[in-house]
């Protein structure tokens, strides 16, 4: 089954819109877990202008799930996810004050940085991820890296969806077939829904892993967390 990942960046957001701690960051994450999910996102900004360096360290210690932490490998990220030790660490070529990941690497020039912050992570136990598009060629310069998963941006797939499905999601399949060839895992996220994640599941049944956030938080503001969460796991059976 592939699993679900919550991204709970929105929640931060609002709780930092007031100051205080409402929303609790933290009881949100555990919810997320007791209604079913199988994994917490967080992407840390340096700015912090939602989730906050000192929340990555108080998720890792009451989290029960797998523990996704995205974000530029700044020597600042890279040290707190050492210390932090998550189950994945996925890497984005986001610029400091970037709204939000709009691109994949381009893993043919960044390939020798990226194969040493991946050595590094790799060394402390931690399961890496590279944010791609569906580029062959970004995909293959992936592998060199050494790292174990990409994650495939699906903006475009999202975009495109409702004019034609098909179409949308014909180069996703090519990707996700030459990651498998190539023995890498596949990870996707970005603008997935519950109206795009079941057909997108159906159609990449090797996928590993989705990681969601603004669409899930979006929908919960109207269905509630519980019955968001339990939708969304019902587009990946």
């Amino acid at each position: 089954m592939t699993k679900l990942s919550v991204n709970i960046n929105k929640v931060a957001t609002l709780r930092n819109a007031r100051g205080g701690n409402n929303p609790d960051v933290l009881a949100v994450a555990l919810d997320c877990e007791r209604f079913g999910a199988q994994g917490i996102t967080v992407h840390p900004r340096p700015d912090e202008r939602h989730i906050r360096y000192s929340d990555v360290y108080e998720l890792k210690s009451h989290l029960q799930t797998e523990f996704n932490i995205e974000g530029y490998p700044s020597p600042d990220f890279c040290k707190m996810v050492c210390e932090v030790r998550p189950a994945q660490v996925t890497l984005v070529p986001d610029a400091p004050g970037q709204l939000t990941s709009n691109h994949g690497w381009d893993t043919s020039m960044h390939e020798s940085f990226l194969r040493e912050v991946i050595s590094m992570f790799k060394s402390q136990g931690i399961r890496t991820s590279v944010f791609v598009s569906t580029d062959v060629r970004m995909i293959e310069h992936a592998v060199r890296t050494g790292t174990d998963r990409v994650e495939l941006y699906t903006e475009p797939y999202a975009a495109h969806y409702s004019e034609n499905r098909e179409e949308a999601v014909k180069d996703y399949v090519d990707a996700a077939c030459i990651c498998r060839d190539l023995g890498l895992g596949v990870n996707a996220g970005h603008d997935l829904s519950k109206e795009n994640l079941k057909y997108f599941h159906r159609m990449l049944p090797c996928l590993d892993e989705v990681s969601i956030g603004h669409a899930l938080i979006c929908d919960a503001l109207y269905l509630g967390l519980e019955e968001t969460i339990r939708s969304y796991l019902e587009c990946l059976l």
